[in-house]
Formats: C-alpha cells, sequence, structure tokens
C-alpha cells in the first residue's frame, strides 16, 4: 500500500491543490534557529502564508531530530565532525548529502513541497534538488558563500579543489530558477559568472533582526580590570584575520599601553590554534577566546565594548562579502575598525574607521587608539551606524525582496497566488509582518555570525 501511494504521487502533484505554498529550506552549514539568516527567512516566509520545513544538520543545543517551533517544522540529521581540511570538507559534505538525500524524500511523501531553498556552503544541495524537478519542484539558490573565493583565502591554490568549486558553482547556478545574493556583489556573480537573468536574481541582505538584537547593560566586569574593551563576533576560521588581531594586540601592548582588552566571541575550528598562539605570545592578560556563548553573554560582551572590530584579512572572499557582524554592531551602536573592502565600507560606511592594507597591524592599531582617546567620535559613529541599521539594514528592509524572489519562482512555476503577501517596493521594500513573528518568542542569536 505505501508503493500505491508512492505512484499515486508521482501522478498527481501532490501539493498543487493545496491552498499554502509548501517550501523545504536545506542548510548544511548550521543548524536552525542557530543559521539566523535562515530562521529569520523560514520565519518571515511562515508569517507571509507558506508552510515552510527546515531541514538542518544537528548541532550543539539543537540536537533533537525533530521539533516545530512557530509553526516550522525543523528536521535534523546527524553529522560527522566539522572538517578543516580538503579531504575533512569531502567528508563532511559526502556525510551530510546522504542524509539530506533521505530526508528529502521522507519530508516529500509526509508533507510536500513545492520549492527547495538551498543555502550553501557548499554548493552541493542542487544535487538533492534535482530528483524532485519531474514532480514540478523549483529550485532557489540562497546564496551565502562565494565558495571559490572562499577556497583560495583558505588555501591560496587554484588547484583540483578549487577547479570543483567552481563546477559546483556552476551547476548550482544552472539548477536554480532563483537565485537570492546576500549583496550587490554576489548578484553580479550570478549574472556574469552564472549566467542568469537579472529578473531572477533578489538582493536579500543578512541584517539584524532589531526586536532581539539589541544592546543590554553594560557590564564593567567584562572589562577584565582594564579602562578600555575592544570587542569582536564570529567564526574562527582562516579567512576572519584572527591571526591579525592578535599581532594588533601584542603592538598595542608593545607601545606601552596596559589598558585595553579584547575579547572574541564565536567559536570554529580554528579556536584552539587561535587560543595556543595567545597563549605562546603572553597576551592572556589581554585577549580572551570565548568559544560559543549564550546570547544574552555575546550581547553583554558587544554592549560593553567600546570599539568592536572586523579583522577580516584583505582578499577578494572578503571584499565581496558583506558580514553580519559589521550591522549587527552598528546595531548597538558601535564604532568599528576595519580593513578597506568593498562590501565592508558599503554597510558601515561613516560608522568605521578603514585600515591600510599595506601596513595591516600598525594601521589596525593605530584606528583603534585613536577611537579610544576620542570618545565624542566613538559616539558619533555609533549613531551614525545605528541610523544606517534602522533605515537600510535591519531585517525588516529584505522581507520584501524575499517574498518577491519567491513570487518569481511561483510565477516560473505557473502557479496562481491563493495569499497574496504584502505589496513589494524596490530593493530595500518591506512588507507587514503578523503579529506573531513581531511579537513572538525571540530568534537565537548566532555567536558564530553566519555571514552574507
Amino acid at each position: 500500500m505505501r508503493w500505491l501511494g508512492f505512484f499515486n504521487l508521482c501522478n498527481s502533484d501532490i501539493t498543487m491543490n493545496k491552498t499554502n505554498r509548501k517550501v523545504l529550506i536545506i542548510v548544511e552549514n548550521l543548524p536552525v534557529p542557530f543559521d539566523t539568516r535562515v530562521w529569520k527567512e523560514a520565519r518571515a516566509l511562515r508569517a507571509n502564508g507558506y508552510e515552510v520545513t527546515v531541514l538542518c544538520p544537528r548541532g550543539k543545543g539543537s540536537v533533537q531530530s525533530r521539533e516545530i517551533l512557530e509553526g516550522i517544522h525543523i528536521y535534523r540529521h546527524p553529522m560527522p565532525p566539522e572538517g578543516n581540511s580538503p579531504l575533512g570538507y569531502v567528508l563532511e559534505y559526502g556525510c551530510a548529502l546522504f542524509w539530506e538525500f533521505l530526508f528529502a524524500w521522507w519530508i516529500f511523501l509526509t508533507h510536500g513541497f513545492d520549492v527547495i531553498q538551498g543555502c550553501n556552503p557548499p554548493d552541493d544541495v542542487f544535487l538533492v534538488a534535482l530528483p524532485f524537478r519531474i514532480f514540478g519542484v523549483r529550485y532557489i539558490f540562497d546564496h551565502h558563500d562565494a565558495n571559490p573565493e572562499l577556497y583560495l583565502s583558505k588555501y591560496e591554490r587554484r588547484d583540483t579543489f578549487y577547479k570543483i568549486q567552481l563546477w559546483l558553482e556552476k551547476l548550482t547556478y544552472r539548477s536554480a530558477s532563483v537565485v537570492m545574493a546576500t549583496n550587490e556583489s554576489y548578484k553580479a556573480l550570478a549574472v556574469s559568472r552564472g549566467g542568469l537573468d537579472e529578473r531572477d536574481v533578489f538582493v536579500v541582505r543578512n541584517g539584524p533582526d532589531l526586536e532581539t538584537f539589541k544592546p543590554v547593560p553594560v557590564q564593567p566586569n567584562l572589562k577584565h580590570g582594564k579602562t578600555f574593551l575592544v570587542g569582536y563576533v564570529g567564526t574562527m576560521s582562516v579567512q576572519e584575520g584572527l591571526d591579525i588581531l592578535i599581532d594588533v594586540a601584542a603592538e598595542i601592548r608593545a607601545r606601552g599601553r596596559a589598558d585595553v582588552h579584547f575579547t572574541c566571541v564565536g567559536g570554529g575550528p580554528g579556536l584552539p590554534t587561535l587560543r595556543r598562539m595567545v597563549e605562546e605570545r603572553n597576551l592572556g592578560d589581554m585577549m580572551n577566546f570565548t568559544g560559543r556563548v549564550p546570547d544574552r553573554a555575546l550581547l553583554e560582551v558587544l554592549s560593553t565594548a567600546d570599539v568592536c572590530v572586523n579583522p577580516d584579512k584583505p582578499c577578494e572572499m572578503n571584499n565581496i562579502s558583506t558580514m553580519i557582524k559589521i550591522a549587527e554592531y552598528m546595531a548597538l551602536s558601535k564604532p568599528i575598525v576595519q580593513f578597506n573592502l568593498k562590501e565592508g565600507r558599503f554597510t558601515a560606511g561613516e560608522a568605521s574607521l578603514y585600515s591600510d592594507e599595506s601596513d595591516r597591524v600598525n594601521s589596525f592599531a593605530d584606528n583603534i587608539l585613536w577611537l579610544l582617546e576620542r570618545p565624542e567620535e566613538r559616539q558619533r559613529m555609533g549613531k551614525y551606524g545605528r541610523e544606517r541599521v534602522e533605515s537600510h539594514l535591519a531585517w525588516e528592509h529584505s522581507i520584501g525582496n524575499l517574498l518577491a524572489a519567491y513570487e518569481r519562482v511561483f510565477e516560473k512555476r505557473g502557479r496562481v497566488r491563493h495569499n497574496t503577501p504584502a505589496t513589494i517596493t524596490g530593493d530595500s521594500s518591506t512588507s507587514s509582518i503578523s503579529a506573531k513573528q513581531k511579537h513572538g518568542p525571540p530568534a537565537q542569536i548566532n555567536s558564530d555570525r553566519a555571514e552574507g
């Protein structure tokens, strides 16, 4: 009887006669709701009448195989330890693909879906979506990271694995009916390198949710007895430039400053190495790496910080990528120091000082100390940043384009919309969100900061 039901499914497309559109979001990099971008997307779709299922890996704090949060079905599959080498990534991604195939079929047979949204990295989720094309299921590519550039930033070589990244990206673009890019640089990649029509590419920026990501009272003890605190939040990995930040801390100490402490929040494969570097440089009295921490602790560190930093090393990956940490610092009214990179400058504008790539350590240290000595400038920059987030960069300004991307994919699928979402106007348009989403339980804040 189960096989009979399956053949009936093949012949009828079970979701065509349903009032609500059904979406499966597959994310491989982080569990949900820990991946805040994916969680915000899922909540926005749910609030606008979509039936949403999310498939993601299990992880710390998200170990249940299945649960329902705010009406969103979440399935989590097993994962091996996180890879930190080309072969390690092959094992990690191969395991993820196996479970994604199995879970996707189970979800299709039990819930059904009209669209699969695949979130990279890696660029292989399209393989899971391909078999469902015969049922009319369309694929949306949610482009978080430019993987060929990411590989170069980590390994600095154009070898076979790099060519595989280019090949997978090309196939992903070809499989996608619609692409959601995190900024204009990624949109340009989809059009130039992916060959997509501009009408099928939508910029959906990853801004902070101001309902949940907001300042908390300052905690003086987090300054570790120092006058000033420099804060960082992000993933602990090679391309984040945290080795540069360690050098900056050493330079500031060498200049005779014993009044500055650095706290870096977040987890990742590079964390043990970074902690060892701090110990080897005898910087333990002025720098600490917390690892992953609860949401409240993360906000306490950043709210207490006098200056926040983004030491992402200058490279093409970081030049074209938008880092969520920048807008989050701005949401907390914090002045920023970073390198002069295209998308970082677009995001921060006058909320940041920009360090010289040719003299990375000294220039970065100079900018931090310049700000620490000028409280009125810190206040001005923080005010500018907060206002920019409120007017342009907050998540609410991205919802319109998210819904427009889905309207486009259903238009191409030939479906008739039964419950039309709010009116959409332009790149930074907004849509009305149900009271349930506005005032429901806060989304979890990701101390690894899902970028893009």
